[in-house]
């Protein structure tokens, strides 16, 4: 697959509803809010949950996976903590500066992509939820500690993350799928329909979102080096670890181009949230977002050659 060929198959389609969503947002205003609980009570609980059902992961599998990704994160958090020393940067910036490179948006651009690649492979899009969920956690966790220095407890943040609906979604998923237990097809056909639904809205949401951030002062040094952390040093760790774990084929490729994703829209929610300079944070998402059209391009078109 040449990359000319992924970019135009995998990366313009992205672009195209990102645009469409920008567009409309300039235009209509939406209330985002609401289109944002739609995705996240309704429609990517649907698809993880039609993945999770249909796909069989071995436990040996599920269990490097884990190890990989705990591996990856540990060494990310390491890194940002040592260059946001090195950019002598204070507080509240060091945070912001771990969080976009640390949190991936591996939920409305993540699994919109694995889609798109692995349509023939259930698989590689089970493996992106999994990396997904796994973010969710970590975002809930090590970045809001990054942002409120803990000053809320740790139950308190178990409790957030037990009402998230795509736990739920991911829990029933993968037990009826152990159980083999069938699903009428009543029931299925609305929740497929929903799970088809996630991947457009997902991205138009997205779309208008990057259109409300402004541009100011967008090219500083804390934002270039924060995007080269996360779509040029998350990749080149994620594929040393690839390679020591001896993972190969689509596990491999799944989580070499799940590295790859840009700073999650997550980590500048949050930043607005606790008020730690979240237009800081809002730039960095549009400035990676931008990037990764290109970064992104590569990564899937490398992993196509390494791990075939």
């Amino acid at each position: 697959m040449f990359i000319g060929t992924i970019f135009i198959n995998i990366i313009i389609p992205i672009l195209i509803l990102l645009i469409i969503g920008a567009v409309l947002q300039r235009k209509f205003a939406f209330n985002l809010k609401a289109i944002s609980n739609l995705i996240t009570y309704c429609l990517m609980p649907a698809a993880v949950f039609t993945n999770l059902y249909q796909t069989e992961i071995d436990v040996h599998i599920l269990l490097e996976i884990i190890g990989y990704l705990v591996a990856f994160s540990l060494i990310i958090i390491v890194v940002t903590t040592i260059l946001s020393k090195l950019l002598k940067l204070d507080k509240g910036e060091a945070a912001i500066f771990k969080n976009s490179i640390s949190l991936i948006n591996s939920g409305n651009y993540g699994i919109p992509v694995s889609q798109l690649l692995f349509q023939a492979n259930p698989l590689g899009i089970s493996i992106q939820i999994i990396v997904m969920v796994f973010q969710n956690v970590l975002t809930y966790t090590y970045g809001l500690y990054n942002l409120i220095s803990a000053t809320k407890s740790g139950l308190e943040i178990l409790k957030s993350l037990m009402k998230m609906p795509v736990i739920h979604a991911m829990i029933l998923g993968s037990l009826l799928n152990w159980l083999q237990i069938p699903i009428p097809s009543f029931l299925w056909t609305p929740i497929s329909h929903l799970s088809d639904a996630f991947l457009a809205i997902a991205l138009v949401l997205l779309g208008a979102q990057l259109a409300q951030i402004e541009l100011k002062t967008i090219l500083n040094r804390t934002i270039v080096t924060s995007s080269i952390g996360r779509l040029i040093i998350g990749p080149s760790v994620a594929l040393l670890l690839i390679f020591l774990f001896g993972l190969d084929g689509v596990v491999a490729q799944s989580l070499f181009i799940a590295s790859s994703f840009p700073t999650s829209r997550n980590s500048s929610t949050l930043a607005l949230e606790y008020d730690v300079h979240p237009d800081l944070a809002a730039q960095t998402v549009l400035f990676s977002t931008v990037l990764s059209a290109i970064t992104v391009t590569f990564v899937v078109y490398l992993s196509a050659v390494l791990f075939v």
